[in-house]
């Protein structure tokens, strides 16, 4: 027992030793005060230990709130992560990670500087100082709820996606569809296909043409040689009423025709003459055959072009269905909102976690507004006065004191001056004197000759 008893020194280095304990128990007190976890949230909200000190209840407040500060960087860092993964995908987890570092730090610079630049403010004065710092900090929660609420609806906004692809994939083949008819017909003229016009080559709209000409021309042809039968019709009908029996007269030994059927005859016989009609029944026979030859050639290029535009149709089709395998951060907002307004309960969860994300960023303010002007606060702001005071103070003394040094170089500059006229006028006085001492010697020596001659 007597070795476990602390030894006690000598009563005449008690004192000694009491104030060298003491002051090594405030010193770890201190150290403890100034470093650790704690002291380093209170740093990060800017708050000063030396005043602090005297307000020692208020540390624990402190230290939470810069906790508050800490985690709302973290939960940015965490959604900036997300964003970035769910924008660029295929991004590696330690890029998303850095990325997330950097804009983690971000908020929490924004954060410690909207909170620090509220300290020793109270009243209106620290009202209207975070009324501001309040919007900023929303502004600046917006981009942190946005990511998380992706992760949290990511079931509900990749099933929307895909309906919304399927939905666009059919409008989408649909329109290639409808402005690329299998027959080939031409669709330019419509002003709603001109995104669906696709190149397939062995269109049989030009031989549609060919065969659309190829028939005007024999229908033309046709006209013609009806025209021609029409009117060799009615000159036969003509000679066979002018050369019947019954016109017949008696010339010379029995009976014949007369003049009238002669003429007609004649007329029949030189109109098959001059006419070219055979031509035309020949080139028409000729159209026939092109015709039929070309309505063959339809009929084998329109099964090869149907197949063809099928082809294209399908690769249009499955390149834009390609393109949309990226899950864009516009998309997903847009599938967000569909999700929020198709329902009123999804509209209310949406709304909910937006104002609770919301309010955890905005918090940093939130809880410096909630909590009022706290000792600390007053204290830092008796600091600032006093600073400010001591400050004015020290400005009067600068301007007291240069006053004070230009009176006293203007005194000098005075005292100089009047020195410089001193010694001026003595300088002159001692030249008047010089000039009428040399005046009366020359008098003297004037004197002297006149009176010696």
């Amino acid at each position: 027992m007597a070795a476990d008893t602390p030894v006690r020194p000598p009563e005449e280095s008690y004192d000694a030793w009491a104030a060298e304990a003491g002051h090594a128990h405030s010193t770890r007190d201190a150290r403890r005060r100034t470093h650790g976890p704690a002291a380093f949230l209170r740093r990060l909200i800017g708050v000063r230990e030396e005043i602090l000190d005297r307000e020692s209840a208020e540390r624990a407040r402190y230290t939470w709130y810069g906790a508050i500060v800490l985690n709302t960087a973290l939960l940015g860092g965490a959604s900036m992560a997300m964003a970035i993964g769910t924008v660029r995908e295929g991004t590696p987890v330690a890029g998303a990670v850095a990325v997330g570092v950097v804009w983690a730090w971000i908020v929490l610079a924004l954060d410690s500087w909207l909170v620090s630049s509220t300290h020793g403010y109270t009243g209106g004065r620290a009202v209207r100082m975070l009324v501001p710092r309040l919007l900023l900090s929303v502004v600046l929660g917006l981009t942190i709820a946005e990511p998380l609420l992706f992760q949290i609806f990511d079931r509900e906004i990749r099933q929307e996606m895909a309906v919304d692809r399927e939905r666009d994939l059919a409008d989408f083949r649909g329109g290639l569809t409808a402005c690329n008819p299998l027959d080939g017909t031409d669709t330019t003229p419509r002003a709603d296909c001109d995104d669906f016009h696709l190149t397939v080559k062995g269109a049989p709209a030009s031989i549609k043409e060919d065969i659309a000409d190829n028939t005007g021309a024999v229908t033309r042809l046709g006209r013609q040689i009806k025209s021609y039968n029409d009117t060799l019709d009615k000159k036969l009908a003509t000679e066979r009423r002018e050369c019947a029996r019954n016109r017949w007269i008696w010339r010379g030994n029995g009976w014949d025709t007369t003049e009238t059927c002669e003429r007609a005859r004649a007329d029949t016989s030189a109109y098959k003459r001059t006419s070219k009609v055979a031509q035309y029944e020949e080139k028409r026979a000729e159209l026939v055959t092109k015709g039929n030859a070309l309505s063959d050639q339809l009929i084998s290029t329109g099964t090869a072009y149907r197949a063809d535009v099928k082809k294209a149709i399908d690769a249009k089709v499955a390149e834009r269905k390609d393109s949309q395998q990226h899950d864009g951060l516009l998309l997903r907002a847009d599938a967000l909102s569909t999700v929020a307004w198709s329902d009123g309960f999804a509209l209310f969860i949406t709304f909910l976690l937006h104002a609770v994300l919301l309010l955890v960023d905005a918090m940093p303010v939130l809880a410096k507004l909630m909590s009022g002007p706290s000792e600390y606060d007053r204290r830092l702001g008796e600091r600032r006065e006093a600073n400010q005071r001591i400050h004015l103070e020290d400005l009067d003394v600068r301007r007291q004191v240069a006053g004070i040094d230009h009176e006293v170089r203007r005194y000098a500059a005075e005292v100089r001056a009047e020195e410089d006229k001193a010694r001026l006028g003595h300088a002159r006085y001692k030249a008047r004197a010089e000039h009428a001492r040399m005046v009366r010697e020359e008098l003297d020596a004037r004197t002297a000759r006149l009176l010696g001659e």
